[in-house]
């Protein structure tokens, strides 16, 4: 088995404008691949191995489907941390991510000497940004202590500090393939840089806030979570709960924060706005003032009222649109998984060197699927694909999808697709991606397996 590839996603760009001779300078639609297979490609809400057991009645329908997902090469030693807390791990989607939003809300609150989420937020781009560069809980933690300014660099944010937006500046891409198995072949996985350092935030940042004397200690710092338990999204909720749970006990195990160890109050976002807000309102109760979530964009833009409301700081592990960059947060809101903005880039990528000529791209009707939809097209386009060679899907957003929507919701689509002739179709969706598979299948439409 070989090992994983990186290289730069810049550097495939003169691979894909290579690649975009499928089509043809007329702007004419260019004709089907001969033996009329298709193959399926996936976003970071779908390509993992939580998903494929979703499909596990379908045993090798997603064999050679392709996709993005936002993740670093992990260290064995953090899988292995990972697995002390959840020994039935199946994949590790996001746990980087949610490890590096816990640790990254401690450091500020620490920084702040504050527990209050407004102040808290005021520092979190400073502790990625500007200073001594620290790499684990405990040195960055007595950094801080120690009055120095820091710039953390962990388990998914390695490369450079946050953005003004309160985003990944840099961001690191694996391109995965699913196996016969239905199970994504780490031998086949590659990893893309992407995004620029000099996006990195160059504004002044508050110093380390001095030590409270005597009886004027902050209040205990209580984080909670807004994590995917159930709902659309509840397959990838082991790997991110990990990352939380591992990040709060080894802050705890390096003397906590503000003097006091941290407390975790775990809630379900339920992959909702409306679970989500009902958890929020507990949280707030429970005296929560950093959040670690939630996981979906539209969830994310629907509750951030009421996050503003009850200053609140949030840092999420995966809500990726690129609409979250100009949402007015009121400077509350962050995320350490990079805009969908770089996931289209690496995604078309992939797409346009795999040597497909007419592309349909399924989507969920939010701002997660219809951003991707979007940059993708767009991606495309400027890569020389013609636009009459793309089409674009969407399908309602359901709390539950059930058997019922095959038939009403996701034939209708498949059999544009078939009609369309595709060569290829990007699917940006959650578990649900499940029913546009079946579907395209159940039209007759056969799969690229390699």
């Amino acid at each position: 088995m070989r090992g994983p590839r990186i290289f730069s996603l810049f550097g495939v760009a003169v691979v894909v404008l290579a690649a975009s001779a499928c089509g043809n300078s007329s702007g004419e639609a260019s004709p089907v691949i001969k033996d009329g297979q298709v193959r399926l490609f996936g976003t970071d809400g779908n390509m993992s191995n939580s998903f494929g057991a979703t499909l596990k009645e379908d045993p090798g329908v997603l064999a050679g489907m392709k996709g993005t997902l936002a993740a670093t090469e992990l260290t064995e030693d953090f899988k292995k941390r990972l697995r002390s807390v959840d020994p039935g791990l199946s994949d590790y989607t996001y746990s980087a991510h949610a490890y590096d939003a816990v640790v990254i809300e401690a450091l500020a609150a620490e920084s702040a000497r504050a527990s209050d989420g407004a102040t808290i937020a005021k520092y979190v781009n400073g502790v990625t940004v500007g200073g001594q560069t620290c790499e684990t809980i405990a040195a960055c933690l007595d950094g801080v202590r120690a009055g120095r300014d820091i710039q953390y660099r962990g388990e998914a944010l390695q490369r450079s500090g946050f953005t003004d937006d309160g985003e990944p500046s840099t961001t690191t891409y694996s391109t995965l393939n699913f196996g016969r198995d239905n199970l994504i072949d780490p031998g086949k996985t590659e990893y893309v840089g992407a995004g620029d350092a000099s996006t990195e935030t160059r504004a002044s940042q508050p110093p380390v806030a001095p030590a409270k004397p005597g009886n004027n200690k902050p209040a205990q710092l209580k984080i909670g979570g807004l994590l995917p338990h159930t709902g659309g999204i509840a397959y990838q909720g082991p790997p991110i709960s990990a990352g939380v749970k591992l990040a709060v006990n080894e802050v705890n195990a390096a003397g906590g924060v503000l003097g006091s160890p941290v407390v975790f109050v775990d809630g379900d976002d339920g992959s909702s706005a409306d679970v989500a807000g009902a958890t929020l309102d507990v949280l707030v109760s429970k005296g929560v003032t950093a959040i670690v979530g939630p996981c979906c964009s539209g969830v994310t833009q629907k509750i951030m009222p009421k996050v503003i409301a009850n200053n609140l700081v949030m840092i999420s592990m995966s809500a990726t649109s690129e609409a979250l960059s100009r949402m007015d947060d009121k400077g509350l809101f962050f995320r350490t998984c990079p805009s969908d903005k770089l996931q289209a880039k690496a995604l078309a990528d992939i797409v346009m060197r795999d040597g497909s000529a007419k592309i349909a791209i399924v989507a969920r009707d939010d701002s997660y699927g219809t951003g991707l939809q979007q940059g993708v097209q767009a991606d495309l386009k400027t890569a020389g694909l013609p636009a009459g060679n793309v089409r674009t899907l969407t399908y309602k957003v359901e709390d539950k999808y059930g058997q019922g929507d095959l038939a009403s919701t996701f034939k209708p689509i498949a059999t544009q697709v078939k009609q369309f002739g595709a060569d290829a179709v990007v699917i940006a969706g959650f578990e649900e991606s499940g029913l546009v598979v079946r579907a395209l299948k159940d039209e007759g439409v056969t799969f690229r397996q390699s």
